[in-house]
């Protein structure tokens, strides 16, 4: 039950800036002391027999969305997307080399920018090179993120035959006057269309993605879109909140500002298609992603193995995250890798045969710790710091300046604190960034500014 006082206080942190914690340490605290040389080093040591997970970054749209916070640039040709597929290769080979032998691969994922840009033979080539470097598992998920727009039902055939068994559709909202405001004009027809073609070509599992806090949405618009998106029955929605960034991605100043929601109509935003995606059967899945019941995501929940990377929730349980393409980010045991993000110096160092790896974070057995902890509360909204700590030698002691940050978050409702358990309470689970925040103790250390709470 929503009452004044939970509007108060979840008003009261919504504006906070807080990470979203799709890795711990975070992105800005990356650095160049991880370069080329340490990173074949990390990938020389990966264990021969745990399977990996692969991310091929596409930096490539037909146009920029005016939302957009991805490394990502236009390409009104082909033949940027072509070259760069040959990057792509040619990156590959290079880990392949770095590697040593052939891994087992437990999921693949496609994101961008639009990897459906690429032109089916360039799509062929790299998954051809994927296939012959590493060794795909049967039952490996293969997911690609498709812009609704660029679909065709030759795409939806080649992605079917090269193994692709989840497409995630970037709908983000079906209202006429919102799509204008963001620079994403994408008739419902046109996603009716994407969904038939994927469907019959096999590809039974379909995403959608949406977005509360643009420009001009309502409580009436936003749940007119969930209805509509529930429609063509997707078995899994994410609905994400939109990070203005301005200072960041300059392309988002041609967003009118005016016409944002403030943080009491991004609440009420949120709220609104959280209960609507709960009327149609949709399950909550952590902080942003909802499934229906049969679906892998949901059961994981269930189980206790929800997991949190770079792609948000997932159920890829794989501890080696192998990054290919300009500001990919790779993850292992030993640390952070990311891929140079100028698409130019990307293609230079492969082609000079070098892995472009232009930063990272070696992690520490505190790091490694605190990245634990903070994944459960993320994705459990609880955690047994005993059990955690003692899995990683040592004991609630080494987290015990947490708990003076948590003393407000506590104070206010959004956790209950029972001796180590931690638990984030339904008031708290929108906010839940806070709690995990209270682990992270890089977040005081840098100036860099994250998105707003909710």
């Amino acid at each position: 039950m929503v009452t004044p006082m939970s509007n108060t206080i979840e008003l009261k942190y919504a504006t906070r800036s807080v990470p979203r914690y799709t890795s711990y340490p975070t992105a800005p605290h990356f650095g160049d002391d991880v370069d080329a040389t340490v990173y074949a080093g990390w990938l020389a040591a990966l264990p021969a027999s745990a399977p990996v997970s692969l991310y091929l970054h596409v930096p490539y749209c037909r146009a920029i969305c005016h939302y957009c916070g991805c490394h990502t640039k236009a390409a009104l040709k082909d033949e940027p997307v072509i070259d760069y597929a040959e990057g792509l290769v040619a990156e590959i080979d290079l880990v392949r080399a770095a590697i040593g032998r052939r891994l087992p691969v437990g999921h693949v994922h496609w994101g961008g920018g639009t990897p459906s840009l690429l032109p089916v033979p360039s799509f062929e080539a790299v998954v051809a090179k994927l296939r012959e470097a590493f060794d795909f598992r049967p039952g490996a998920e293969h997911a690609m993120e498709l812009d609704p727009r660029t679909v065709t039902p030759e795409l939806a055939v080649a992605l079917a035959k090269a193994g692709v068994t989840r497409a995630s559709l970037g709908v983000q909202d079906f209202d006429a006057t919102v799509q204008q405001a963001i620079g994403r004009i994408q008739p419902i027809e046109t996603v009716a269309a994407a969904v038939a073609m994927l469907r019959e070509a096999g590809i039974a599992a379909i995403n959608f993605d949406l977005m509360y806090g643009l420009p001009h949405q309502s409580a009436a618009t936003i749940r007119r879109t969930v209805e509509l998106a529930h429609e063509f029955a997707p078995s899994r929605i994410a609905l994400f909140g939109y990070a203005h960034v301005p200072w960041f991605k300059k392309h988002q100043r041609l967003i009118d500002e005016a016409a944002l929601p403030g943080a009491t109509e991004r609440i009420a935003l949120e709220r609104t298609a959280r209960d609507v995606l709960a009327e149609f059967g949709y399950e909550p899945i952590g902080l942003d992603h909802f499934a229906l019941p049969q679906d892998d995501m949901a059961k994981a929940a269930k189980s206790g193995d929800l997991h949190r990377n770079f792609q948000g929730y997932t159920t890829d349980a794989c501890a080696t995250l192998i990054g290919f393409g300009a500001s990919s980010i790779g993850q292992s045991a030993a640390g952070f890798a990311q891929n140079d993000p100028d698409i130019g110096r990307w293609r230079r160092a492969v082609e000079a045969g070098r892995l472009p790896i232009a930063k990272g974070k070696a992690l520490d057995d505190d790091d490694r710790l605190r990245a634990a902890i903070i994944e459960r509360i993320m994705c459990d909204y609880a955690v047994d710091l005993d059990a955690v700590c003692a899995e990683h030698g040592t004991d609630a002691g080494a987290v015990a300046d947490a708990f003076a940050r948590l003393e407000e978050p506590a104070r206010d409702g959004l956790v209950t604190i029972d001796g180590h358990r931690l638990t984030v309470t339904d008031l708290g689970r929108p906010l839940v960034r806070i709690v995990a925040a209270a682990f992270d103790v890089y977040l005081a250390r840098t100036a860099a500014r994250h998105s707003v709470a909710v």
